[in-house]
């Protein structure tokens, strides 16, 4: 959506904006995504997480491990890594660590580890986690991978060292969703990927020749809902299974089928059908695909998400005027305003309490990525990115984390911000263009 589209405040003219986001984008070659972090957190807690050596007879594994903890770690916004040239003892186990130089390099938390063969092609990562000033460990754990899971096995380890500190499930074995374009004009491909929630191990979902949008996880991740312009040159909502590769076209009735959104427990998609004429938003049972519609309004009822219980959804209308975001129960009723601050409030993503809320805030020509917290009883609203052009937010699921799209010159990227806007790492399409991004479920344990 252009800027121009994004001043438009009627609701004729707000819908030939909403279905501009239908059209392509043009894009250049698709490379690897790229992290570069943004910013700093001044609080965040001082840790070590040591070189983990290998101990084993044949080849190590490829993936330094402790590097991907301390850069996971780091990433967060809520540590602070020692940077390895100043670390200067490296223990493998809680028996070699000397306190004295820990609390002379003033840190606060000792990660130590090893990495050992595991056999059959096998490698086992034993680490332990202290805490300097108490000289206690507070965790100590092994855990075994193949050499190709291994950055699997590395964010595992920072899932569990996070959340051991913090208190809060780490969500760094993730995975997002976001579409590429490559090519330009009627050369333009699109594609719909996978990658690990730091951007590493990118794969493939969909091919296309035609536009690909909007892409939602279910809560078991193991399912993409996304539409497709493939069928009749017309919005499809599709979903695929990531395992098999299966795909069912679920909605694609007569004009708009867009912004699928799985509920908590992946037995319904709320959804976006101009089927009656204005844009609605709908619940659909993936069951038995029964249609509930839950808005019948004048002008524009868009971008469908659900509060954790599933007992209502989230949406966009510009019922008021202009684009602010509404809740109404998942079973229909009367819908209420939600946003106030700001004329333009739009894309909501909500966190897995319903505390806070994410949207792109519009104002004048800058558009931000706004945070409003409804944590601690009076609303407060706090801005995230810089802008000018961010769109798409995307919780993480431990809410620490938005992932959002933003424009730079002609080139799409991804952000991710921690939650109290400190820290911002980007993710870079290499010289091409990424866009509508989705922060996945966390995996089984």
């Amino acid at each position: 959506m252009t800027r121009t589209q994004r001043r438009l405040a009627t609701p004729s003219a707000w819908l030939v904006a909403c279905l501009a986001l239908l059209l392509p984008f043009a894009a250049s070659a698709q490379q690897a995504l790229e992290i570069d972090i943004v910013g700093g957190n001044a609080q965040a807690l001082p840790i070590t997480v040591v070189p983990m050596p290998y101990q084993g007879g044949g080849a190590a594994p490829d993936t330094d491990v402790a590097r991907v903890v301390r850069e996971d770690l780091a990433r967060s916004g809520q540590f602070r890594g020692l940077p390895e040239q100043d670390i200067t003892e490296r223990p493998t186990r809680g028996s070699e660590v000397n306190y004295p130089t820990w609390r002379l390099l003033k840190q606060d938390f000792l990660v130590v580890g090893r990495v050992v063969d595991a056999g059959g092609g096998a490698f086992r990562v034993e680490y332990e986690l202290f805490d300097v000033a108490k000289q206690e460990r507070l965790l100590g754990m092994a855990m075994t991978g193949r050499a190709n899971a291994m950055r699997d096995v590395a964010h595992q380890m920072a899932d569990a060292i996070y959340e051991k500190i913090l208190g809060v499930r780490g969500a760094f074995w993730t995975r997002i969703a976001y579409v590429t374009a490559t090519g330009t004009g009627t050369n333009t491909r699109y594609a719909l990927m996978v990658a690990d929630a730091d951007g590493h191990a990118p794969q493939v979902v969909v091919r296309s020749t035609e536009p690909l949008m909007s892409p939602s996880w279910s809560p078991d991740g193991r399912r993409l809902a996304y539409v497709s312009f493939e069928h009749n040159n017309n919005s499809a909502i599709y979903i695929q299974d990531l395992g098999t590769g299966a795909r069912e076209r679920v909605a694609s009735f007569r004009g708009i089928n867009s912004s699928p959104a799985f509920s908590p427990d992946g037995n319904r998609l709320a959804l976006t059908l101009s089927r009656s004429g204005s844009p609605e938003i709908y619940v659909m049972d993936l069951g038995s695909k029964a249609l509930t519609q839950l808005t019948s309004q004048i002008g524009i009822d868009t971008e469908p998400t659900w509060s954790s219980d599933g007992n209502s959804v989230y949406f966009t209308s510009d019922r008021g005027g202009r684009p602010q975001v509404y809740q109404v129960p998942a079973s229909g009723g009367s819908a209420t305003r939600v946003t106030f601050q700001g004329n333009y409030n739009a894309s909501p993503t909500v966190s897995f309490d319903d505390k806070k809320i994410a949207v792109a805030q519009g104002s004048g020509n800058v558009y931000r990525i706004a945070l409003l917290d409804r944590s601690l009883g009076s609303p407060r609203w706090s801005t995230l990115s810089p802008g000018s052009l961010d769109e798409s937010p995307s919780f993480a699921p431990n809410a620490s984390m938005v992932l959002y799209a933003a424009r730079e010159g002609t080139r799409g990227v991804l952000y991710a911000v921690s939650a109290d806007g400190r820290v911002r790492q980007r993710l870079v399409l290499a010289d091409g263009n990424v866009r509508e991004p989705a922060w996945g479920p966390f995996r089984q344990r």
